[in-house]
């Protein structure tokens, strides 16, 4: 495969990671055709490319387990990629830290009645966290992912920007990544459109050029999040009533953990309106109800909110600073202000100018510059709770 090595004989950019030629690049590999071509780039583009892939869960398991990354046979595509490339690559168990930090609050999160994402949990506490640490003990000048996300140097240093291809741009699930890591981290698949990254790894011949994207969180099958959370924390799911906002009793259910905000179907309430889950009581092992108008939010509470913009946050909301926000990884961003509460225990909060349905305790509110296209990627916090608009 040596012939693949040049990369003037094959139509693939030559990406610059702004570091130094020749000096060693630690490339994340989930297995998928993302990560597989960023590793390609940086090995025909002259780096010294070391793969590395994460065993984040049983690996008999994983085997059977197709549609989600990081499984078993993700991990042998990984290491085929590698040796058709001609780079080392390396298989890390971090199952023990994945199962506490990621799974264990999944677990957690929706036992309190809020509805997480585990995906972003995984980039915050073990990727961006301890794999980037163990880049830089393998000598890495920087780490690169296949992530859809730029970064862009600016006056004041590197910043996050929202992918040119809009239909996979991934920074919703990246806010939390802090100003020191992105200076070790680079996302060189930012400026492609999908269909390019397909195209150069047919060019190249990697096994991996048609793999289906993920689609599962890794450890939910099929999607059912409720017998995860029963398997994890078993009894857990207790029975209470389903109530609605006027206080009436409407019938009984088999456990919160079943239930998430702004669910509509499935509630096993009959009603001449339809009714929406507003809100989850886990403590009085209530589900709350309501029409869809009791969904509406108009300021939202924060925590854990790590700032990527220039200056320092909290003067930023304390100005009252313009931003736009996204409270759900599907939806545009929408005009917001920041806004600062002393009464809060972590201070930060977000006014929307319009209020917005099925806000989420949990769930993830992404900053966004104010400009029309909402380039750049401000920060972010998680939901720590919502105020209902009038």
């Amino acid at each position: 495969m040596s012939k693949l090595l040049d990369i003037s004989t094959i139509d693939a950019p030559r990406i610059d990671l702004g570091v130094p030629a020749g000096a060693r690049v630690i490339v994340a590999m989930s297995g998928g055709v993302d990560s597989s071509v960023t590793a390609a780039l940086a090995k025909l583009s002259g780096y010294d490319v070391v793969g590395v892939t994460l065993q984040l869960y049983d690996h008999g398991v994983a085997i059977q387990k197709k549609g989600a990354c990081c499984a078993g046979q993700d991990i042998q595509d990984a290491r085929r990629v590698a040796e058709a490339m001609g780079f080392p690559h390396y298989v890390l168990d971090y199952e023990n830290r994945f199962s506490e930090a990621v799974m264990e609050d999944f677990a957690d999160t929706y036992l309190a009645g809020a509805t997480p994402i585990p995906c972003v949990r995984c980039n915050e506490r073990v990727k961006f966290r301890d794999l980037l640490e163990t880049a830089r003990d393998l000598g890495g000048a920087a780490m690169a992912t296949g992530h859809y996300i730029r970064r862009v140097e600016g006056p004041n240093g590197p910043e996050l920007r929202r992918a040119h291809d809009a239909s996979k741009d991934q920074s919703y699930f990246l806010f939390s990544t802090t100003k020191e890591q992105l200076d070790y981290l680079r996302f060189p698949l930012g400026e492609m459109p999908k269909s390019e990254v397909r195209r150069i790894a047919g060019e190249l011949g990697l096994v991996v050029a048609d793999k289906p994207d993920s689609q599962d969180i890794c450890f939910v099958p099929e999607g059912k999040y409720a017998s995860v959370v029963e398997r994890l924390r078993p009894g857990a799911a207790e029975p209470g009533e389903i109530v609605h906002v006027d206080g009436t009793v409407l019938a009984r259910h088999q456990g919160v953990i079943h239930y998430t905000v702004g669910q509509r179907r499935g509630l096993g309430v009959a009603a001449a309106d339809p009714l929406y889950v507003v809100r989850l009581d886990p403590a009085m092992r209530q589900v709350i109800v309501g029409p869809r108008e009791a969904l509406m939010v108009s300021r939202i509470v924060l925590k854990e909110v790590t700032w990527l913009g220039d200056g320092e946050g909290e003067a930023a909301a304390r100005e009252g600073a313009e931003i736009a926000v996204k409270v759900r990884s599907t939806r545009p961003p929408a005009p917001a202000r920041l806004v600062w509460e002393d009464a809060s225990p972590t201070g930060w909060a977000v006014e929307l100018a319009t209020p917005e349905e099925g806000v989420a305790p949990g769930q993830a509110c992404v900053f966004y510059s104010p400009d029309a296209a909402h380039s750049r990627v401000l920060g972010g916090g998680w939901i720590a709770a919502t105020k209902a608009a009038a």
